[in-house]
């Protein structure tokens, strides 16, 4: 089989502080490592919820961009779930990026003329 592009979001608790958080961080990123190839972990850090989950109103974000199998998301999304310490998390497929060539890019450059300012 062939590996897809994956978004893994991931916010963690911190009521028991941010070095808990950041632990949770590290032992995703490894996971993550072991059953695909990590592309880039954005840490976002400590952002105030939109409302509070389990009466915490901020958590810790972290962003996972990575390929992998496609049965892996599954059993990540079922560790994450099952974790204490995780608030909430969301697994995304990334749809494949397309390359256009520089001369298609050229072509739908729109030029600005003196008649269509006026």
């Amino acid at each position: 089989m062939s590996s897809k592009n994956y978004e893994a979001l991931a916010v963690y608790s911190i009521v028991q502080g941010e070095e808990k958080a950041q632990e949770l961080q590290a032992r995703f990123q490894t996971l993550v490592e072991q059953n695909g190839t990590v592309e880039t972990t954005d840490t976002w850090g400590t952002r105030r919820l939109a409302y509070a989950i389990n009466d915490e109103p901020q958590g810790y974000y972290v962003l996972y961009r990575f390929a992998a199998e496609p049965e892996f998301p599954a059993e990540l999304d079922r560790v994450l779930k099952i974790t204490d310490g995780v608030l909430r998390s969301l697994i995304t497929v990334r749809p494949e990026e397309k390359k256009i060539p520089a001369a298609k890019k050229a072509e739908n450059v729109v030029e600005t003329t003196e008649e269509a300012e006026e």
